[in-house]
């Protein structure tokens, strides 16, 4: 599969296979998913099969590509000042609320290579100007979740701004929801990283951010997304990745932000991987900190998730904060 796939095509059909195993996602579900990354059903069986399926839990290569549904996911977007209304299935006391005192948020649009890209914009109701940070969502896209996340860094004093990194789709919430790994491992993160580039240009030309004061993170797709902009972004002043894929050890030594890297323990694929970006790191004078998080599986920030983890996600979500407040 690592001849076939690239890096997070690999990824993702590994961390969804792990949702199988454990029940968190049914087997048509992951069959869907994988296809939808890899093209045909064949490639997907293959793909499959290379992560430890059965063969009675394969597709055929005759069976056909599944459809595509139009129907909304439930992802929303917000124009204008936010409405009132708690977040689905939010569980964390950080959740900020749409509509919350102080905050002001909107979907804002900006020109990336040739064509305009959008993404939810937070932060502080009036003020001096202040620092930024650019979010980069999980596999499902820009979700109410994300959205949430902006808000809860706009209470803390940034201007936060998570794009919707399917904007030339139609927007996440225009797609299928199974599509969505697909399309956002088939744009490739060399384009990911380009809109993360505008989005910084964005930011910065902003009157209510203190210029050049600008960080990025990311949650588990995200997070790899975070990790490959620290090696080429160079104006960004931090970064906190939350249990994404490592770049490519090379790029290392081109890494300029100040970089935190978040793992949970009980993530063997992510965390097994982290000690020898540890050693990359430890060779170059990149300012860093890479912190596992005990008795914790991957995406234990996300509060709307079966694995979230309130101690765990908080300390995180802190530990951010502080590294920001120290390096930003």
């Amino acid at each position: 599969m690592t001849q076939q796939l690239g890096k997070f095509e690999k990824y993702l059909i590994e961390e969804f296979f792990d949702d199988y195993r454990a029940g968190a996602m049914s087997q048509h579900t992951f069959t869907r998913r994988v296809a939808f990354i890899t093209g045909s059903m064949a490639a997907a069986a293959a793909a499959m099969a290379l992560v430890g399926c059965t063969p009675q839990e394969l597709p055929r290569s005759t069976d056909p590509m599944p459809t595509p549904s139009v129907a909304s996911n439930g992802t929303g977007t917000a124009t204008g000042t936010a409405s009132s209304g708690a977040v689905p299935g939010a569980k964390s006391p950080l959740s900020v609320p749409e509509g919350a005192a102080g905050i002001v948020a909107a979907t804002v649009r900006f020109p990336s290579a040739g064509t305009d890209v959008s993404g939810y914009l937070a932060r502080p109701e009036g003020g001096k100007p202040g620092a930024a940070v650019l979010i980069c969502h999980e596999n499902r896209g820009l979700t109410p979740h994300i959205q949430d996340v902006a808000r809860r860094f706009a209470k803390a004093g940034y201007a936060a701004l998570a794009l919707d990194l399917l904007s030339r789709e139609g927007g996440t919430a225009s797609l299928d929801r199974d599509a969505v790994p697909g399309a956002l491992t088939q744009a490739g993160a060399k384009r990911h990283v380009a809109d993360f580039s505008a989005a910084f240009e964005y930011l910065n030309s902003q009157d209510f951010v203190d210029s050049g004061r600008i960080a990025m993170t990311g949650y588990c797709f995200g997070g790899g997304i975070t990790w490959q902009a620290a090696t080429e972004l160079s104006g960004l002043k931090a970064t906190s990745a939350f249990y994404g894929p490592a770049p490519d050890l090379d790029k290392v030594p081109a890494i300029k932000p100040a970089v935190l890297g978040v793992y949970a323990e009980l993530d063997d694929r992510i965390t097994g991987a982290m000690p020898a970006l540890r050693d990359a790191l430890a060779a170059t004078d990149v300012r860093h900190e890479l912190k596992v998080y005990p008795d914790v599986d991957h995406a234990f920030h996300n509060d709307t998730s079966e694995r979230y983890n309130e101690t765990q996600a908080t300390a995180a979500w802190n530990d951010t904060l502080a590294w920001f407040s120290k390096y930003v």
